[in-house]
Protein backbone atom coordinates (compact mmCIF):
# COMPACT_ATOMS: atom_id res chain seq x y z
CA UNK A 1 0.00 0.00 0.00
CA UNK A 2 3.09 2.66 1.10
CA UNK A 3 4.27 1.77 -2.62
CA UNK A 4 1.62 3.45 -4.07
CA UNK A 5 1.56 6.65 -2.67
CA UNK A 6 5.97 6.49 -3.24
CA UNK A 7 5.81 6.52 -6.59
CA UNK A 8 3.93 9.61 -7.49
CA UNK A 9 5.82 11.62 -4.26
CA UNK A 10 8.89 10.80 -6.01
CA UNK A 11 7.33 12.01 -9.13
CA UNK A 12 6.53 15.20 -7.84
CA UNK A 13 9.48 16.06 -6.14
CA UNK A 14 11.10 15.38 -8.72
CA UNK A 15 9.02 17.52 -11.33
CA UNK A 16 9.31 20.37 -7.79
CA UNK A 17 13.27 20.35 -8.57
CA UNK A 18 13.73 20.29 -12.00
CA UNK A 19 11.68 22.88 -13.04
CA UNK A 20 11.64 25.18 -9.62
CA UNK A 21 15.36 25.29 -8.81
CA UNK A 22 16.38 27.60 -10.97
CA UNK A 23 14.28 30.25 -10.34
CA UNK A 24 14.82 29.87 -6.54
CA UNK A 25 18.79 30.08 -7.53
CA UNK A 26 17.87 33.05 -9.30
CA UNK A 27 16.01 34.89 -6.74
CA UNK A 28 19.14 34.16 -4.56
CA UNK A 29 21.91 35.81 -7.03
CA UNK A 30 19.23 38.97 -6.93
CA UNK A 31 21.38 41.74 -5.39
CA UNK A 32 20.24 42.82 -2.18
CA UNK A 33 18.31 45.95 -1.96
CA UNK A 34 18.73 47.96 0.95
CA UNK A 35 17.08 51.70 1.03
CA UNK A 36 18.05 54.73 2.61
CA UNK A 37 16.28 57.53 3.52
CA UNK A 38 18.01 60.84 3.49
CA UNK A 39 17.15 64.10 5.02
CA UNK A 40 18.82 67.04 7.53
CA UNK A 41 21.11 65.64 9.21
CA UNK A 42 21.28 61.86 8.86
CA UNK A 43 21.01 58.51 6.96
CA UNK A 44 18.37 55.75 7.83
CA UNK A 45 19.56 53.26 8.59
CA UNK A 46 23.28 55.00 10.17
CA UNK A 47 24.75 51.67 9.45
CA UNK A 48 24.30 48.73 7.53
CA UNK A 49 26.08 44.64 7.19
CA UNK A 50 27.20 43.80 4.25
CA UNK A 51 29.03 40.43 3.30
CA UNK A 52 32.21 40.70 0.75
CA UNK A 53 31.88 39.51 -2.50
CA UNK A 54 27.65 39.74 -2.55
CA UNK A 55 26.22 42.38 -4.93
CA UNK A 56 24.20 44.83 -3.61
CA UNK A 57 21.38 48.00 -4.82
CA UNK A 58 22.13 51.15 -2.45
CA UNK A 59 18.77 53.21 -2.61
CA UNK A 60 19.45 56.84 -2.19
CA UNK A 61 15.78 58.86 -1.29
CA UNK A 62 16.06 62.48 -0.16
CA UNK A 63 13.37 63.35 1.34
CA UNK A 64 13.43 67.32 1.91
CA UNK A 65 16.63 68.46 -0.19
CA UNK A 66 19.70 67.03 -2.29
CA UNK A 67 21.71 64.80 -0.77
CA UNK A 68 24.36 62.33 -1.72
CA UNK A 69 26.01 59.13 -0.35
CA UNK A 70 30.23 58.69 -0.94
CA UNK A 71 32.27 56.27 0.15
CA UNK A 72 35.38 57.69 -0.83
CA UNK A 73 37.12 54.10 -0.06
CA UNK A 74 34.62 52.24 -1.98
CA UNK A 75 34.81 54.59 -4.81
CA UNK A 76 31.07 55.16 -4.51
CA UNK A 77 29.28 58.13 -4.61
CA UNK A 78 25.32 57.89 -5.35
CA UNK A 79 23.00 61.80 -5.44
CA UNK A 80 19.28 61.90 -5.01
CA UNK A 81 17.30 65.50 -5.81
CA UNK A 82 14.40 66.48 -2.91
CA UNK A 83 11.31 63.63 -3.18
CA UNK A 84 13.66 61.81 -5.59
CA UNK A 85 15.09 58.28 -5.71
CA UNK A 86 18.49 57.17 -6.65
CA UNK A 87 20.32 53.88 -6.50
CA UNK A 88 23.82 52.30 -7.66
CA UNK A 89 24.47 48.46 -7.88
CA UNK A 90 28.08 47.61 -6.76
CA UNK A 91 29.70 44.28 -4.80
CA UNK A 92 31.95 44.73 -1.76
CA UNK A 93 35.44 43.49 -2.44
CA UNK A 94 36.67 44.19 0.84
CA UNK A 95 35.91 43.60 4.28
CA UNK A 96 35.75 46.60 6.76
CA UNK A 97 34.22 49.58 8.08
CA UNK A 98 33.65 52.82 5.99
CA UNK A 99 32.15 55.93 6.35
CA UNK A 100 30.09 57.23 4.33
CA UNK A 101 29.34 61.13 3.77
CA UNK A 102 26.59 63.33 2.30
CA UNK A 103 28.25 64.68 -0.68
CA UNK A 104 25.68 67.16 -1.32
CA UNK A 105 26.03 70.41 0.77
CA UNK A 106 22.71 70.60 2.68
CA UNK A 107 22.44 73.07 5.46
CA UNK A 108 25.08 73.26 8.69
CA UNK A 109 24.95 69.98 10.09
CA UNK A 110 25.88 68.86 6.33
CA UNK A 111 29.42 67.93 7.68
CA UNK A 112 27.98 65.18 10.62
CA UNK A 113 25.78 63.82 8.07
CA UNK A 114 27.49 60.35 8.24
CA UNK A 115 26.77 56.30 7.43
CA UNK A 116 28.79 53.66 8.73
CA UNK A 117 29.17 50.37 5.84
CA UNK A 118 30.71 47.14 7.66
CA UNK A 119 31.72 44.85 5.32
CA UNK A 120 32.44 41.27 6.61
CA UNK A 121 34.38 38.53 5.02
Amino acid sequence: MKLKFLAPALIAITFVAIFCAPSISATQNEPQRIEIVAKRYDFTPAEINLKEGVPVVLVLTSQDVAHGLKFKELGLNIKAQKGKTNEVTFTPTKAGTFIGQCSVFCGSGHGSMKLTLHVTE
